[in-house]
């Protein structure tokens, strides 16, 4: 084992045998371990997928290591390999990770194997961007690329609505879209898993491709995919479905919802307790509750822990294991997140952008001994001495 890295753990534990699970604590905080069928989390603190954007063909490199890596040292529990495009053209930009072909394994390997060794669960999120794909990297602006002249692809969707006003109509899906769309997650997830991950999870939020199925603002079928809530929910079922005869037993099946469209007539958060009992039926282990970015005109109440309702809404109702996400910065409300059972994980976003040792300060803040990787823990206590 390379010195700069911690020790190991087990195929079934995402715990490092130098983190402190020792101490008194409360029975469920931050800081808290948590096992999810085989797997164990060494605290409640989750790296969120954020698209990165810099990938070249799908391809994972030195950046996402470092990016991803960083935070695995910096002590969270579980790492999000960003949105991974299950075909080429769901991917949102040119730049977007994928996991369409075999040659996507062994770099996304690479990472997975890292983020383990030192302590973390490597986990990634399975995607397809629907209408919101072939776009532009976000600092080039995000508009549409519109033609195959300028690097662009066929945009499909549930219905052929575009995602802004103006825009070119998305191509419909037929059945035979549908059922390759299904073929795509599951072929994708078996590749993930030949990767290493021991966390899988469907991304069905945002305004991307199964988002925009659930949605009636988006999905205006006439067939068994759209109209009723029963067929608007059926192809996130179904690749749910599919996904989860693929995993093994002992890994756990994340899904990434968002909670409501923040639209009259939208998607919304009753529709979505209907759909988290239906995964959960299915053998889904956590809703990852985030919202809105269905359509460009939402007003969404932006602010501190803005979505951390709806996850406990969802974990009340079902009794699924919930993960909050948004405007979480702070240790102690995250920390108040978990002990008031608004939620069993916290997925840090931005702020871990910001601070890629932000788990180990909460740590610190919170009363536990920060599980720092060797060479730092070394010299961190040596000073404190």
């Amino acid at each position: 084992m390379a010195p700069s890295q911690s020790p190991a753990p087990s195929s079934q534990s995402g715990c490092p045998a130098n983190s402190d699970h020792d101490r008194e604590i409360p029975a469920t905080d931050l800081l808290t371990p948590l096992k999810i069928r085989d797997v164990t989390l060494r605290n409640r603190i989750v790296m969120s997928p954020m698209c990165q954007y810099s990938s070249q063909d799908g391809l994972a490199d030195d950046w996402h290591l470092v990016h991803l890596g960083s935070r695995a040292a910096g002590g969270v529990s579980l790492v999000f390999v960003e949105a991974t495009a299950v075909t080429a053209e769901g991917r949102i930009s040119p730049g977007d990770m994928g996991i369409w072909g075999d040659q996507h394994i062994e770099p996304l390997a690479r990472i997975a194997r890292f983020v383990a060794s030192q302590g973390a669960v490597p986990a990634i999120q399975l995607a397809h961007a629907g209408r919101k794909a072939s776009c532009q990297q976000p600092w080039l602006g995000g508009a549409p690329i519109k033609t195959a002249a300028e690097g662009g692809w066929p945009v499909i969707a549930p219905s052929a609505i575009p995602f802004h006003e103006g825009d070119p109509a998305p191509l419909a899906l037929d059945r035979q879209g549908i059922d390759a769309t299904i073929e795509a997650f599951a072929a994708a997830t078996q590749r993930a898993l030949t990767a290493g991950f021991q966390v899988i999870e469907l991304h069905a939020a945002h305004g991307y491709l199964l988002h925009e199925f659930l949605s009636p603002l988006s999905n205006q079928r006439t067939d068994e995919y759209g109209g009723s809530l029963e067929n608007r929910l059926r192809l996130t079922l179904q690749v749910a479905e599919r996904m989860r005869k693929i995993i093994p037993q002992g890994l756990p099946l994340f899904v990434r919802i968002s909670a409501t469209d923040w639209v009259d007539g939208g998607w919304d958060i009753e529709q979505s307790v209907v759909l988290s009992r239906e995964l959960k039926e299915l053998g889904v282990d956590l809703i990852d509750v985030s919202s809105g970015a269905l359509v460009p005109t939402a007003k969404i109440p932006v602010g501190r822990g803005y979505q951390v309702p709806f996850a406990r809404q969802i974990k009340e109702q079902t009794g699924i294991l919930t993960g909050a996400v948004g405007m979480i910065t702070e240790p102690q409300y995250a920390n108040e997140i978990i002990t008031g059972g608004s939620a069993d994980l916290v997925f840090i976003g931005r702020e871990l952008l910001r601070d890629p040792y932000w788990a180990l300060k909460a740590q610190h803040e919170l009363g536990g001994e920060p599980a720092w990787p060797i060479p730092y823990g070394y010299a961190v206590k040596r000073r404190a001495k």
